[in-house]
């Protein structure tokens, strides 16, 4: 295939980067960089063994070490002075709530939790289900557990009750700390009816549920097992009753977080204690250049992996202060919000996913809503989460006149595996890219057999073993899953199940999952790269291209086109301009052919194109509705449209 252009963008640098000696060092002797990271985190017991190659799967990171999570995310704040410092603004565009919590009220509320928690009996190595909404609550949950070392597997808000079910069943909490409902920006949805169908299909069954009750709507709570959360905490805040942060090791489980497994049951995440603490106190400087005291914002949600690193964990270990946003990027009240956010907390660095982008440029495509507020605070914008098409990140650089920096990480890794060190000297931007390797990450491009491949040549993306710190060490209860899941394949290094290719500088280039990589008469052609042409179409606002079944080439590409707003010509007349516009970029091999508009892209809430359903759509293949989809219905108008195209529909099982 042709290798998508790429742009070099300079980035303003005060010295020469450090990068290429940082990286370096965590090669090749990775215990002085981990050893040296590690002196930012408090320990009970400091580390001698940096890294155990015996212990674990593959290894273990600071095995004698003894910390606690919440005591390095909190107290220790509190106790060097900085109690007056904001921790947490809370900002809820959809209820008009707006709340700030400083470090020393974050510690009260954390305490009395953790105190609440081990009235109801709750202990070291217990897990608590925590499936809420984007509220302090939330947070102050998840230290809470972080406190007494109880292990926390927060589930999304809002997931439906046989998904929570499956992880209540395998995760085996004593405890669920719920809310009465999530708002929406066109309902509230009621959570305590989904918890209590929840727990009638588990057979695992909690001892207790503790509610945290919104104004919005009043759950029943069930006399024996529900708890009323503004009681027992009033009830233990008059009487000061609290706990202080248990010693842990640097090994034990901090959290589960389950993404979605091939075999129908959740793969539970385990992210430890230390090496966690490590890798993401590293990268708050390291990476994105962030500093204590100033404002960080992950627009994400705390139940996905990217809220757990960068909404909670990685700013507070910092001693910086994070917002917490219960909202979307348009549509609370419009495609101005974000630019709100920045202009009144005077956000540094703000990540979000580059679906957000696409969003608010569909709607402000010119930025006149972003020229209403003061953006002066911003210094980069990153973008994770999915592939950042070069047009979208054009856009952005072009209107914020700020670097817009893409980065690449999975659930699995808990930070980036790939990304621009900004805090040691950010390396000229290559739009397509998503940076250069993090410390401790060796990447290879691998063909088939295993085999490393050289510069631009497209393969699947693996890390030579062991992983660094704070990336998973096994699934939840399950070794053997994890080992064939993602180390068989490529004996000594871990499958990310992404392709993608490395330039001669270095640069990695995510062309999508292993699995977007679709053969055309014998071509493995990537449809992130058609993806790229796509966009690049002035009247295109976001696009998904998937292979579809072909009885001759085996395997056609098919583009969905969603055009932004204000276009007045005919979408025919685009989709013509597409095909030709493939036909020029990558060539006639492609055989891309089939360009359809559709007003919408089916989307998971966290805002990742649903393409493995729309495919099987396309294939006339059976297909069940995704757990985690926005809008259910936005997959029956894909049927729909690929139906009247003469394409086969069939309906969700």
């Amino acid at each position: 295939m042709s290798i998508p252009n790429s742009m070099p963008i300079s980035m303003p640098a005060p010295q020469e980067s450090r990068y290429p000696a940082a990286y370096a060092q965590s090669i090749e002797h990775p215990d002085i960089f981990w050893g040296e990271a590690a002196r930012a985190i408090d320990w009970y017991v400091e580390p001698r063994t940096i890294f155990d190659p015996a212990a674990g799967v593959y290894g273990r990171w600071f095995v004698d070490g003894v910390t606690n999570v919440c005591h390095n995310a909190v107290d220790r704040h509190v106790a060097a002075g900085h109690g007056a410092v904001a921790a947490i603004h809370y900002d809820s565009p959809v209820t008009g709530a707006k709340r700030t919590i400083t470090y020393a009220e974050l510690l009260t509320e954390v305490n009395t939790l953790a105190g609440v928690l081990r009235d109801l009996g709750v202990e070291k190595g217990d897990r608590v289900v925590i499936y809420m909404p984007m509220i302090p609550e939330a947070v102050f949950a998840m230290l809470a557990c972080a406190r007494i070392g109880a292990v926390h597997s927060v589930v999304f808000g809002g997931f439906a009750a046989a998904e929570l079910a499956s992880r209540i069943e395998d995760a085996q909490p004593k405890l669920v700390l719920s809310a009465s409902c999530g708002i929406e920006p066109s309902r509230i949805v009621a959570y305590k009816p989904l918890l209590d169908l929840a727990l009638t299909m588990a057979t695992h069954k909690p001892e207790a549920c503790l509610v945290f009750q919104r104004p919005q709507t009043q759950a029943q709570l069930l006399p024996g097992r529900d708890h009323d959360w503004a009681s027992l905490r009033a009830s233990a805040m008059a009487e000061g009753r609290g706990a202080e942060p248990v010693p842990l090791a640097a090994t034990d489980p901090l959290y589960i977080l389950y993404t979605s497994g091939t075999t129908g049951k959740p793969k539970g995440v385990v992210r430890d204690t230390g090496g966690y603490m490590v890798a993401l106190r590293w990268s708050m400087s390291g990476l994105y250049g962030v500093e204590p005291g100033e404002v960080f914002w992950s627009a994400s949600d705390i139940g996905w992996v990217v809220g757990h690193s960068y909404i909670i964990y990685a700013p507070l270990l910092a001693g910086c202060t994070t917002v917490l946003f219960e909202g979307k990027p348009v549509g609370t009240p419009d495609a101005g919000v974000f630019w709100r956010v920045i202009e009144e907390y005077r956000v540094s660095a703000l990540f979000t996913a580059p679906t957000a982008l696409r969003a608010i440029k569909k709607e402000d495509p010119e930025g006149l809503l972003m020229r209403r507020y003061d953006r002066s605070s911003l210094r980069n914008l990153f973008l994770a989460g999915e592939r950042a098409d070069p047009d979208t990140v054009e856009w952005a650089q072009a209107k914020l006149a700020v670097p817009v920096v893409d980065h690449w990480w999975q659930t699995e890794t808990g930070w980036a595996i790939a990304g621009n060190p900004v805090g040691l000297g950010a390396l000229p931007i290559k739009i397509g890219s998503t940076g250069v390797p993090m410390p401790g990450y060796q990447i290879d491009i691998l063909d088939e057999g295993g085999h490393p491949l050289g510069a631009n040549r497209m393969g699947s993306i693996a890390i030579k073993l062991p992983l660094p710190p704070g990336c998973l060490p096994t699934l939840w209860r399950q070794d053997f899953r994890f080992t064939e899941g993602y180390l068989a394949e490529f004996p000594g290094y871990y499958k990310t199940a992404d392709a993608g290719f490395c330039d001669e500088d270095g640069q990695l280039f995510i062309m999508g999952r292993t699995d977007d990589i679709i053969n055309v008469a014998g071509h493995r052609l990537s449809t992130g790269g058609m993806e790229e042409v796509l966009a690049a179409h002035p009247a295109v606002a976001e696009c998904a291209v998937i292979g579809i079944h072909d009885e001759l080439k085996g395997e056609v590409p098919c583009g969905f086109l969603v055009l932004k707003s204000g276009v007045d010509r005919s979408p025919a007349l685009i989709e013509a301009e597409i095909v030709a516009l493939v036909r020029e970029r990558i060539g006639p091999v492609a055989a891309f052919r089939i360009a359809i508009t559709v007003n919408r892209l089916p989307k998971t809430r966290s805002g990742k194109i649903l393409r493995g359903t729309m495919k099987k759509i396309a294939d006339a293949q059976a297909w069940n509705m995704p757990a985690t989809i926005d809008d259910p219905t936005s997959l029956e108008e894909i049927a729909d449209a690929l139906h009247a195209r003469g394409l086969t529909k069939v309906s969700a099982a």
